[in-house]
């Protein structure tokens, strides 16, 4: 089997699992508002979606590196279609709950599966780029496929538009959507080289930040989650204080989306011949800057155009530190690395909204973009520092 063809069905079923978490984060909290429920409890289950994957990403990630694909993926499988078909039977807030622990954890672990299986085919750096430029794809997919079907269900398949008929077909939908993934991997092989066994893996996450560049790449990766997660997040304020549209408001983040979308694939040739801690730098100092801008917008189509330049920036920064992720961790340690980035960004997801709702309203939201801009900067700065030596190449197919 050719690598293009398995790297496209890695891809087709990561977006699969993810899916329907997206789309159950969209249904379950606007189920949950229709039906009385506060905004906070609306927030606090779609933190829920984060927290499997702040404990157990790194147990993820051992389970992979030991086992390969399969194992890992069936259990991903189980876990999303069971809190699929939970929230389908019964919609009650500890069904709701669970449900959101068992598919944001099932997301996470499809996650670091299907990234540390395509990772053991490129060994060159424009590989490496081009190899996780494609795999980064599933995300925005997923976000696409995910609440487009879920709403799509929710306002059709019902006696009125999200009621309890009505979000018992949605949840079913995704999960069975999510149970289609077994199809997308059957028959691919696990490279029997890349699998280690327990004394492999002595150490932990000990030795892995032992590697001075390990931590600083886990900061730039915080860095990255932390200012999406500001924009996603205090974009509708903002555009809330200008008098946008909903409309206009929804147009504003698509941007954003779909240029983090493009910009990926075309990332390769637009950074040949120059390093990933060049293409992280000035990635992030640009984001710093339009981050910086945002606050001085009072028309929309600006506000469009700086959201996609935000897009591009930040879209090209998180394949260049998978990249050089993988070209600083030891193979057989690559599941854990995978789901150590994965705990730091779930552990942002979780957090994040809650600081930035707390002093938004003792700062403003201007200050908020400015805090995120400085934080743009810093992580800049430290990706400067990430000097790399040349590895042995990696033979596993």
């Amino acid at each position: 089997m050719s690598h293009p063809s398995i790297l496209f069905r890695l891809i087709a079923g990561q977006i699969a699992i993810h899916a329907c978490m997206t789309g159950l984060r969209m249904g379950m909290p606007l189920y949950a508002l229709h039906h009385g429920h506060s905004a906070a409890e609306a927030g606090v289950l779609i933190a829920l979606f984060a927290v499997s994957n702040v404990v157990m990403a790194l147990p993820w990630g051992r389970l992979v590196d030991r086992h390969g694909l399969h194992l890992p993926w069936r259990l991903a499988v189980a876990m999303a279609v069971a809190g699929a078909f939970l929230a389908a039977a019964w919609q009650q807030a500890w069904t709701f709950a669970v449900a959101a622990l068992l598919v944001g954890g099932a997301m996470g672990l499809a996650q670091v599966t299907v990234q540390r299986r395509a990772g053991t085919a490129a060994d060159s750096a424009q590989e490496r780029r081009k190899l996780w430029g494609w795999l980064s794809l599933a995300a925005p997919a997923a976000n696409l496929v995910g609440p487009a079907l879920v709403g799509l269900v929710l306002d059709h398949a019902g006696q009125s538009s999200v009621d309890r008929q009505a979000f018992a077909w949605a949840a079913a939908a995704v999960g069975l959507l999510a149970l289609s993934s077994l199809l997308w991997v059957h028959g691919i092989k696990e490279a029997p080289s890349a699998l280690v066994t327990s004394q492999q893996q002595a150490g932990g996450k000990r030795d892995l930040l032992a590697d001075w560049r390990m931590r600083r790449l886990l900061v730039v990766a915080w860095a990255t989650a932390s200012c999406w997660d500001v924009h996603a997040f205090v974009v509708p304020v903002l555009g809330h204080e200008r008098g946008f549209s909903a409309s206009m408001i929804g147009f504003i983040l698509g941007a954003f989306a779909a240029a983090a979308a493009v910009i990926r694939p075309l990332l390769p040739r637009l950074s040949e011949g120059i390093s990933e801690r060049r293409v992280m730098t000035a990635a992030l100092a640009l984001t710093a800057a339009w981050l910086s801008l945002y606050p001085l917008v009072q028309q929309a189509w600006a506000a469009v155009l700086l959201s996609a330049l935000l897009g591009l920036t930040l879209g090209a920064v998180q394949p260049t530190i998978l990249s050089l992720l993988q070209h600083i961790t030891p193979a057989q340690r690559m599941g854990q690395a995978l789901g150590m980035r994965l705990m730091t960004v779930s552990a942002t997801s979780v957090a994040m909204p809650m600081l930035f709702g707390s002093f938004g309203a003792l700062i403003g939201v201007s200050a908020l973009f400015w805090s995120a801009g400085l934080i743009a900067a810093t992580g800049s700065r430290i990706a400067w520092s990430l000097r790399t030596t040349a590895q042995p190449p990696r033979h596993e197919a």
